[in-house]
């Protein structure tokens, strides 16, 4: 067998099959959004065998893009879970052939139950097309399988169709990246989108700051014993003064200056970057990298000007950003 050439034949198969579906669409399908965007209930899922493996998938992708989903096993939807199913809901039954005896069972409870149904089949005449209230038809002339039995490219029309109604049920509800962000709040454009400096940032006690009038050893001792690199000089009422950073120690010592003989105001640098509490962390991310010299630390201000905290490069790499 040459390996190459029957890789080729699946994937022009699947293709040709997508081309096939492509051209079915029609009114069918914008109605089937129109029902799932209207539903009142949520979108139950379901399927069995490899059809069932992609129900589940489709319900996956309904519901981080902001249509409430899950799935259901249709065997042991006969067995307890129908009880999921409710007035209002709309079932989406996803079979090839459509006379699969767990999908056929459980129609009849589902209509008993008050739910609607749309079928995705490739053939319109099955038992399921029948009991549903829409049909979306998903032409399969061949299964990619050799021996034209397992579901290839049944599965990936059946796939490409669910994907296609998640996608326009998105739109629909205008999902923009942070409702998108909610809900991947552990991935990294979540973390962007809703992570504040103030989720992140050093406060209270692990907070580095000293008071303008303190001597050097004070500043030394707070800037090691904090371990973040630099520390912030405030006024009586908390407001940034300047920043002291390991650099401007240096810089005082290539100088051959008393680092010991100096006031606070001769060592700080009086023009510090800063961010505020409620700013995205990202964006503190992007004040320290987007400079010709990049810096790691920066002052963390609330809307009243006052010193509430300090955020570190590492402290941003740390949480994923």
């Amino acid at each position: 067998m040459d390996i190459i050439t029957e890789i080729r034949r699946v994937i022009e198969l699947e293709r040709l099959t997508i081309q096939r579906l492509e051209a079915q669409v029609g009114a069918s399908y914008e109605t089937a959004v129109g029902m799932l965007f209207a539903c009142q209930g949520k979108v139950v899922v379901t399927g069995v065998g490899k059809s069932g493996i992609i129900a589940q998938k489709i319900a996956a992708t309904l519901v981080s893009t902001g249509t409430a989903a899950l799935f259901l096993h249709g065997a042991e939807g006969m067995h307890g879970d129908m009880g999921i199913v409710q007035k209002g809901d709309i079932l989406i039954a996803i079979g090839k052939s459509g006379e699969s005896d767990e999908l056929v069972a459980i129609l009849p409870v589902v209509r008993r139950l008050g739910a609607q149904i749309i079928a995705i089949t490739a053939h319109a005449d099955s038992t399921v097309a029948r009991h549903s209230d829409l049909v979306l038809v998903t032409p399969i002339e061949e299964e990619a399988c050799p021996l034209n039995m397992a579901p290839t490219c049944s599965t990936t029309a059946a796939l490409v169709v669910g994907d296609a109604l998640a996608m326009a049920l998105m739109k629909l509800r205008n999902f923009q990246p942070a409702d998108f962000a909610l809900f991947h709040p552990g991935g990294q454009l979540g973390k962007r989108l809703l992570l504040t400096v103030a989720d992140i940032m050093r406060a209270g006690e692990a907070n580095a700051l000293i008071h303008v009038s303190s001597d050097p050893r004070a500043l030394l001792y707070e800037m090691t014993s904090k371990r973040a690199g630099a520390v912030s000089v405030v006024d009586d009422a908390h407001a940034l003064l300047g920043l002291v950073t390991d650099y401007d120690i240096r810089q005082v010592l290539e100088r051959g200056e008393d680092l010991f003989a100096l006031s606070m105001t001769q060592i700080m640098n009086p023009h510090p970057q800063f961010v505020y509490a409620d700013d995205k962390a990202f964006h503190a991310l992007e004040i320290m990298e987007n400079r010709e010299k990049p810096i790691s630390v920066l002052p963390v201000l609330n809307r009243q000007k006052q010193v509430v905290g300090l955020i570190h490069l590492h402290d941003l790499v740390a949480r994923g950003l």
